[in-house]
């Protein structure tokens, strides 16, 4: 267990009411911060309120999203009312939910490597594989244990973050003590195994199939690349989406580092995801193209089509492959 901050401590006692958020397009760590974080701090007398900008693309998380609110209505005080960020760098990440907020006094909590905030209230730790292990250790930090529905919310993100644990190596022996703590504070990984990867639909094989038909390689098979057009969306939906799954089979091809998926968003907008296995940063080309993450994992929404964007992505990983 981390530490925390005295300044972190007294900002989360100093206000009667907390406006927690995460980022757009939510994953299961950004919303299993938020809720466990809310769950811990009603525990302690404050009121909360949960913001997103959604959607709430992913099937694992869509049952979270009537807990959320796309704004803070104007009937609500915000007197003596903190906002809290999780799992990104600042209020900008938040999106639209964030109108309106930018004069309260804020926190960050975030694990992202790209994250650069220095306030003495933040708590930024990019060796942490999730930002849900940053909550962990700020409920037992008061000298308390996660609730059984806070452990579980807890193990969900993490759980998210690390691909149930199969990006991890030996460098995150932590990691491994507060999961410990939370089996025992009651979160099971059986439930959220099912909880992550039942439940698919036909539809989600069906897209799969059509992204890994149409692979291609790259410096001499170590860089993997695929797409997903508007007619794919169309066709299988949001709820088709199975990305995890997706770069799990494409990560089991022999020589690959690096692998690279564009979604056609819109008819001029596109989110790219990257995901490299060992030696790769794939985050220095995600920011340098606007985005952000981690060393492993990153992504980024950017103005464009798949035709014009997948060649520049391609070239931007030249430095990373010399030899080719």
């Amino acid at each position: 267990m981390n530490t925390l901050s005295p300044e972190l401590k007294h900002f989360l006692e100093a206000y009667d009411q907390y406006v927690l958020a995460g980022h757009r397009e939510p994953d299961g760590d950004s919303i299993g911060s938020c809720l466990a974080l809310a769950s811990f701090l009603a525990r302690r007398g404050k009121k909360t309120i949960l913001l997103s900008s959604g959607p709430f693309k992913r099937p694992e998380i869509r049952e979270y999203e009537p807990l959320f609110l796309s704004h803070v209505p104007e009937t609500v005080s915000l007197e003596k009312t903190a906002l809290v960020v999780l799992d990104c760098s600042n209020i900008d990440r938040i999106g639209d939910a964030a109108e309106g907020l930018e004069a309260l006094p804020a926190a960050i909590i975030d694990h992202h490597a790209t994250n650069t905030a220095d306030n003495p209230v933040d708590y930024v730790n990019p060796a942490s594989p999730a930002t849900t292990i940053l909550v962990q250790d700020i409920i037992e930090s008061f000298g308390e244990k996660p609730s059984r529905e806070e452990a579980e919310l807890l193990l969900f993100g993490l759980c998210t973050d690390t691909g149930f644990f199969r990006h991890l190596d030996t460098s995150f022996p932590r990691t491994f003590e507060s999961t410990a703590r939370l089996v025992a504070a009651g979160a099971s990984p059986k439930e959220t195994f099912l909880h992550m990867n039942g439940g698919k639909s036909i539809e989600s094989r069906f897209l799969i199939s059509r992204i890994l038909s149409r692979l291609q390689r790259h410096y001499d098979g170590q860089m993997i690349v695929s797409w997903e057009t508007l007619e794919d969306t169309e066709a299988f939906g949001l709820e088709g989406r199975d990305s995890d799954s997706l770069y799990q089979l494409i990560q089991g091809i022999q020589g690959v580092e690096v692998i690279v998926i564009i979604r056609q968003e819109t008819a001029d907008n596109c989110t790219v995801g990257f995901r490299s296995l060992h030696r790769v940063n794939v985050s220095k080309v995600a920011q340098s193209f606007g985005g952000g993450g981690h060393k492993h994992a990153s992504g980024l929404s950017i103005p464009g089509t798949i035709e014009d964007l997948l060649p520049r992505i391609v070239k931007a990983f030249a430095p990373d492959f010399p030899e080719t």
